[in-house]
């Protein structure tokens, strides 16, 4: 039998080329050598999102469009709703009697997020105990792997320690997970921060080469170039980050920025240009994938039946062992 995969997003809307890179692209490639289960984590989305859920549902869909324009097939992975499966909610408030506060507090991404987010209110229990979720979701399809980047693994620790507390105490009866550590190329905003939707600075998964033009457009460059010949200092400029993405030549445009022997705009140029030939097929599956609405919610209807037998399973198991 295939080792099974758990990994999801938040539904905030379209996705852009930082989770392509930073996470789909890996995705894509796991569906041949893993059972895989693909959640929306629309649960999550409240722990942030609570005061106006009116767009969690229509992202849902966006962001299932872009999963599956990316290459995720339903026909391989699951594709699947989190909150049309109960057990998630059942095990995470298992789970939540049974994790110290200690732990919680000591989240990383819980104190960055309290400092960093000041236009909503996140001293809430849900915000405080999202790992305790985290940990429920991989744990009800009793993940073997979860794919994440170095920055994640102190997240998905949280999820071992608890295994592992919980097994202490019923039993050896939840699968503890083991991190897949996955390479991804950053890819910045546009305006040299992280790209970001609430950042306004993100260029989106099939973008069309009107949004494309205007994106590449905004993109910060070195500030000391001022004219075509002067030097070029590429590691600090967004658009030399996107060469060193799509462009296999990259190591030589280096060499001709730092020369002054090509302009910002003739290095902005080749970059729309390779930007248009990735997003094209991208954007044609794109339209015709959200145009579908009623395969969408067939491929997201028959995923979380798919997921709920599989979670259904585990919490038999814990109930189990729990004596209940």
């Amino acid at each position: 039998m295939k080792k099974k995969v758990l990994s999801g997003m938040r539904p905030t809307g379209r996705l852009h080329l930082g989770h392509y890179f930073g996470a789909l692209k890996n995705w894509v490639e796991l569906q041949d050598e893993y059972e895989c289960y693909y959640m929306s984590a629309d649960w999550h989305a409240l722990t942030t999102d609570y005061a106006d859920t009116s767009k969690i549902n229509d992202n849902t869909f966006e962001m299932a469009a872009d999963w599956i324009t990316a290459g995720i097939e339903p026909e391989k992975s699951v594709i699947f709703k989190q909150s049309e499966v109960p057990q998630h909610s059942e095990l995470f408030l298992i789970l939540s009697m049974l994790t110290p506060l200690g732990w919680l507090y000591r989240c990383p991404t819980y104190k960055e997020q309290l400092t960093e987010i000041k236009n909503k209110d996140l001293h809430n229990i849900g915000f405080l105990g999202y790992p305790v979720l985290q940990a429920a979701d991989i744990l009800l399809y009793m993940a073997d792997i979860v794919p994440v980047g170095e920055d994640q693994l102190a997240h998905l620790e949280m999820t071992r320690e608890i295994t592992r507390r919980f097994n202490n105490f019923y039993g050896n009866v939840l699968t503890e997970p083991q991190a897949k550590l996955t390479k991804s190329a950053r890819v910045p905003g546009t305006d040299a921060r992280k790209m970001s939707k609430s950042y306004g600075n993100s260029v989106f998964l099939g973008e069309d080469d009107d949004g494309i033009k205007k994106k590449v457009q905004e993109m910060y460059t070195d500030p000391l170039k001022i004219k075509k010949n002067d030097a070029g200092h590429p590691d600090g400029c967004v658009v030399f980050a996107f060469h060193k993405i799509f462009n296999k030549d990259f190591e030589a445009r280096e060499r001709e920025c730092k020369a002054g022997s090509i302009g910002c705009v003739a290095c902005k140029k080749q970059i729309m240009e390779m930007l248009s030939v990735f997003m094209k097929p991208l954007a044609e599956k794109r339209a015709a994938v959200i145009r579908d609405k009623a395969y969408l919610e067939r491929v997201i209807k028959e995923g979380t039946e798919r997921a709920r037998e599989a979670a259904s399973s585990t919490m038999t198991k814990v109930k189990k062992a729990l004596k209940f």
